[in-house]
């Protein structure tokens, strides 16, 4: 969850190194720091809070210093201070750390009783004081030498337990930086003469296209004209050069107050491009080959198990809902934190379809991982290229919404979601004869409606102003509850998700029919009830529960057609009506993730980055 960031080459580095760490903000952070190697001496900077703190104090590193590495903490072990903020420094060496070393407890024992202090809370102290005690024992075996920095980074991972991605100075290698990846993202830019290392390539990418992955159990050497990768045995690995398929202009708010509502105004563009490459508009159909349906053979599928954490997690109703309509197969929706742990009876007859935006969600990731070792078929859902879960999976589907920079998911969800009931209706269509609801001509029918979602979300974002007045009602409540029914279920989640991550307002999501088994002993004129009513089968017993909300006082703000529930509303936030349930849960949605922002925004909260929360969550 942490952002690290490196630099070697020919020009300045502190200023490439904090550029960088700007770009990784969106991780989510609560202190950062740089360390930069000049002459043979490791200087080093930290600070608490946001790097506008980091940057008063940029004065004090040299500008002849051209390699060092940079950080943006996520506090797991210890508070968030100054002095747990990273990099860590001690003699020759300075670090710095994404993950989590679970056996960091037993380490720092042993290491004290061996005479080693420390003066930080953090496990990656520990990392760092074993990595020195390693070298120190190989100097001690074989010499001095500068390479054996090699043997004490192997000597040191065979101890860690959990999951780490490390940068390394060593100062008596002033030529070099060392990266470990254990777990957790991380990639090597190449550029002219330079090369870059980050957790996420948006930390580099205006500097160069090309870009390594390393892989678990790899390490790598990098100077600023050499890339040598290595297991964790030393022995050397071969390593390809991508492109990569990000503009820099990409990341930039592009006149917008927020990245979140950039990414929200975005979705038109996006779910237009979802259709075009997975939809056959001429003869309305999959595009079976695109959604990889071709490589796997759904025919001998038994069991579905969809798995995800948080908005991935509620984006997941949507093939659960749709393939078991479609198919009749009964589809497992799990929590990808839980799933692994539960005993799930798995075999080559199930399907496993992970879910998750950055693809490298910790949980997630496991549970795929899991699934593989059982013999499990594997699909996954995502959004960023060569990201870890799409590598583990047999097959990937990319939602290629670009960037998304806001911690509060907006584009991508919808482009999950979207990306979901396109797999649901592919599936469906391979094994029709199972449960023959839907006809060729059925399944035409349901596509053809999706070709008009894009111009529907239009007219919801052009006229925003209109939910940013109603906002205006409502943004001191301290309580929300949000409601609906079928496909509804999830964008009522996923709502109450939304408003709680930016705004900070307790929010609870509930199936309108669960209101009467428990939640309406909340009901009182003080708490704001978000009802998603589309105009669907379910419209007569929603609209019941709306009686039932008002008839308590409770203040009701409907999400639907005005003409059709304005006389049980407070408030109404208009939703353009299309047939489909799950386009049409894409559209309501849209109009939440607008009332949350505006909400969020009038509180004075930092939308786009929330406190506690991080985008990219690589711990478990």
């Amino acid at each position: 969850m942490c952002g690290i960031v490196g630099y070697i080459g020919k020009k300045n580095c502190k200023q490439i190194i904090f550029n960088g760490l700007k770009r990784l903000e969106y991780r989510g952070y609560d202190s950062a720091g740089i360390a930069v190697l000049d002459g043979g001496n490791i200087e080093f900077i930290k600070a608490s809070g946001k790097l506008k703190e980091l940057e008063k104090l940029m004065d004090q590193l040299p500008n002849s210093a051209v390699s060092g590495i940079g950080h943006t903490r996520w506090a797991t072990h210890g508070s968030p201070s100054t002095i747990n903020a990273h990099p860590h420094v001690f003699g020759k060496l300075a670090l710095i750390h994404n993950g989590i070393i679970e056996n960091y407890g037993d380490l720092k024992t042993g290491l004290e009783l061996a005479g080693i202090s420390f003066h930080s809370e953090t496990d990656t102290e520990v990392a760092l004081m074993m990595l020195n005690k390693e070298l120190e024992e190989v100097e001690k075996q074989v010499g001095h030498n500068p390479s054996n920095i090699k043997q004490a980074i192997i000597n040191t991972t065979s101890k860690l337990k959990g999951t780490y991605s490390f940068g390394v100075i060593y100062s008596e290698e002033p030529d070099a930086l060392y990266l470990v990846k254990h777990g957790t993202p991380l990639a090597i830019g190449k550029g002219e003469e330079e090369m870059f290392f980050a957790s996420d390539v948006s930390a580099f990418v205006e500097y160069t296209k090309k870009a390594v992955f390393l892989h678990d159990g790899e390490f790598a050497r990098i100077s600023s004209s050499s890339i040598e990768v290595y297991n964790f045995s030393c022995q050397p690995v071969e390593h390809v050069f991508v492109d990569i398929n990000m503009r820099s202009e990409e990341l930039e708010k592009g006149g917008y107050a927020h990245y979140m509502l950039k990414e929200i105004c975005e979705q038109p563009m996006v779910l237009s491009s979802i259709i075009d490459r997975l939809v056959d508009k001429t003869n309305s159909c999959i595009k079976e080959e695109a959604l990889g349906l071709d490589k796997i053979d759904v025919r001998g599928i038994r069991s579905v198990h969809v798995i995800g954490c948080g908005t991935a997690f509620y984006s997941g109703y949507t093939i659960k809902y749709a393939l078991e309509e479609l198919t009749g197969i009964s589809v497992n929706l799990e929590l990808a934190s839980e799933f692994r742990y539960r005993g799930v009876h798995l075999d080559p007859s199930s399907l496993v379809i992970a879910i998750s935006q950055s693809g490298e969600t910790a949980d997630t990731l496991a549970a795929l991982k899991y699934a593989k070792e059982h013999g499990a078929k594997t699909y996954c859902v995502c959004n960023v290229y060569y990201s870890s879960i799409p590598r583990e999976a047999d097959f990937s589907l990319y939602m290629d919404a670009g960037p998304e920079i806001g911690v509060a998911s907006t584009k991508a969800f919808t482009g999950m979601v979207l990306c979901n009931y396109l797999l649901a209706i592919g599936i469906a269509s391979r094994l029709k004869d199972k449960k023959n609801i839907y006809s060729k001509v059925g399944f035409s029918s349901m596509l053809k409606q999706m070709y008009y979602l894009p111009s529907l979300i239009e007219g919801i974002v052009s006229g925003r102003e209109e939910i940013k007045e109603i906002s205006n009602k409502y943004y001191n409540s301290s309580n929300f509850l949000y409601i609906g029914r079928g496909s509804h279920y999830s964008i009522a989640l996923e709502g109450a998700l939304k408003l709680k991550e930016i705004s900070y307002i307790h929010a609870e999501g509930y199936a309108a029919g669960e209101l009467k088994h428990g939640p309406i002993a909340l009901i009182d004129s003080s708490i704001p009830v978000v009802a998603l009513i589309p105009n669907d089968r379910y419209f007569p017993k929603t609209e019941s529960n709306m009686e039932e909300v008002k008839a308590r006082d409770g203040r009701v703000i409907g999400v639907g057609d005005r003409e059709k529930i304005s006389k049980v509303c407070e408030s109404v936030l208009r939703c353009p009506q299309i047939e489909d349930p799950y386009l049409q849960s894409i559209l309501s949605v849209i109009v939440l993730q607008l009332f949350a922002y505006y909400i969020a925004n009038r509180r004075g909260t930092d939308v786009d980055q929330p406190r506690n929360l991080a985008k990219s969550v690589t711990v478990e």
